[in-house]
């Protein structure tokens, strides 16, 4: 946009702020396509539970029904983003490959290319996130793609696909091998929001399936300092309540810096604290057929009691909080903690919140974490992990799932923080669970910041990651790739296109 460049977005309308926030033009999904939206109830994810309705799904969770109904949906779609296309006289694509599985099928049809964006810690890591998808689900990948395999709709669609639009899809996509994405497959190539040497390993067989796919390494994208962000998972936008909360958290956290008080940044993400049905506030996992462990809800109330605990002063005697950092912390100096909410309106229902306690439904955490954070309390999704990294930032991560417990287990092994797992027991146990998830929680975050070492790491990891081409590289290879003439300016900008 800066450059003169129009940039458009087709997005929902939970995503407008942030959009216009960066110069670019908004355009409504629901609108857009109305082959997919008219007559139909709009989800989480397309209009997924109409379509579930439709083809006798009623009652399948959110993502068992998704990974049949993928190809169905972006068939949908595909006549109504083509007419968009022509309209805004698109010349290149950029997408969400998790999410977006039309976005490369209509640029191939469009004759334009696309780049997917992909935003886990590189092509290895859907295997195992996928497999704890699956696992939560109490499905197998083969018991996935039996059903596949057996569900005539989806036959019929991939049939229709390649008879309309010359495209060319099969049942086995994205599930054998487990976590290989026909949307990336079929970009021209994949950016990777993190660095080589955090890439999660690939197994022979996704490494096989890649093999003629390039994927460049930009490391995190970082915002502008200023920029917004979408407020969560909360499907009616009506619901995301706003205010200047922004301005008022880096003005206390400015305020804090400045008089040596510890920063405390909490949030866990928009998933869990959203309206997701299978890993939203209300939800909990589910093993063999029976719901277990403790739900986004109690998830979040244990942790950020657990913040409360350690950092907190009291709202009634006064007294100090338990925690001290030494000579950053002086008498009567209490560190400021920094909560993100998310969007549920009972949020803190029950909770009782510290004097030195600042909580909001969003904060700006790029910009929080610029001025300087003593440690993150964070749920470790692949963005919030890298942004924390990038500055140096020491965690403690409670991991909700997908990719989140595999970033956690390598926040560990990089000693750059501690893990605190999800409690998954009967639901009899949850009670208990809650309270020593709370404490646990609490520990954590006492001997991350109490030893010097957490932070000396996170600082060697972020010197490392200043090195990737971030923004700027992304900017130079879509801006290439619009003009067909992306090698001179990989070779120009000093990228390598890694071959899996």
């Amino acid at each position: 946009v800066q450059q003169g460049h129009d940039v458009h977005y087709l997005c929902r309308e939970q995503m407008r702020e942030a959009i216009e926030d960066t110069g670019a033009v908004f355009h409504s999904d629901i609108e857009t396509q109305p082959e997919l939206y008219a007559g139909r109830d709009p989800s989480m994810w397309g209009a997924l539970g109409s379509l579930q309705e439709e083809y006798g799904m009623k009652g399948e969770s959110f993502s068992q029904a998704r990974l049949k109904m993928r190809e169905l949906a972006a068939e949908l779609m595909l006549p109504g983003t083509l007419r968009w296309l022509k309209k805004i006289n698109a010349q290149a694509m950029l997408c969400d490959p998790l999410i977006n599985l039309e976005a490369p099928l209509v640029a191939k049809v469009a004759g334009i290319p696309c780049v997917s964006l992909l935003t886990v810690a590189g092509p290895g890591g859907q295997e195992v996130a996928w497999g704890g998808v699956l696992k939560a689900l109490g499905m197998t990948a083969e018991q996935v793609l039996q059903e596949r395999r057996q569900f005539q709709g989806l036959q019929d669609c991939i049939e229709r696909l390649k008879k309309t639009y010359g495209l060319h899809l099969a049942v086995e996509d994205g599930v054998k091998p487990l976590g290989v994405f026909r949307s990336c497959l079929m970009s021209t190539l994949t950016l990777v929001t993190t660095a080589e040497f955090l890439a999660d390993p690939m197994s022979p067989e996704v490494s096989k399936a890649y093999t003629d796919h390039d994927f460049v390494y930009l490391g995190p994208l970082l915002d502008k300092p200023g920029a917004k962000r979408a407020a969560g998972h909360k499907f009616d936008a009506a619901d995301h309540s706003g205010g200047d909360s922004d301005a008022t958290a880096l003005k206390l956290a400015r305020d804090a810096r400045a008089e040596g008080r510890p920063v405390v940044l909490v949030s866990l993400g928009t998933i869990i604290t959203g309206d997701h049905s299978d890993y939203g506030w209300d939800a909990r996992s589910i093993v063999d057929g029976q719901k277990v462990g403790i739900s986004g809800r109690e998830l979040c109330h244990a942790a950020w009691q657990a913040a409360f605990d350690v950092f907190g002063e009291s709202t009634q005697d006064g007294h100090s909080c338990l925690f001290c950092c030494g000579s950053s912390c002086s008498t009567g100096q209490q560190p400021l903690i920094l909560v993100a909410l998310g969007p549920q309106a009972d949020a803190l229902e029950g909770l009782e919140v510290p004097k030195n306690a600042f909580c909001a439904q969003t904060l700006p955490q790029v910009d929080l974490l610029r001025l300087g954070v003593d440690v993150f309390l964070t749920h470790g999704g692949q963005n919030s992990f890298m942004e924390a990294l990038s500055m140096g930032v020491p965690l403690v991560v409670c991991p909700g799932f997908a990719d989140q417990p595999v970033n956690a287990a390598k926040a560990e092994s990089l000693e750059i923080g501690l893990k605190v797992d999800r409690p998954m027991r009967p639901l009899e146990h949850a009670e208990a669970d809650i309270a020593a998830y709370r404490k646990s929680t609490a520990d954590a975050l006492m001997k991350v910041t109490q030893d010097p070492s957490f932070k000396q790491n996170a600082m060697s990891c972020a010197q490392a990651l200043s090195a990737c081409g971030g923004v700027s590289l992304a900017t130079r290879i879509l801006l290439a790739l619009a003009n067909s003439d992306l090698p001179l300016q990989l070779k120009l900008a000093g990228a390598s296109l890694d071959h899996v």
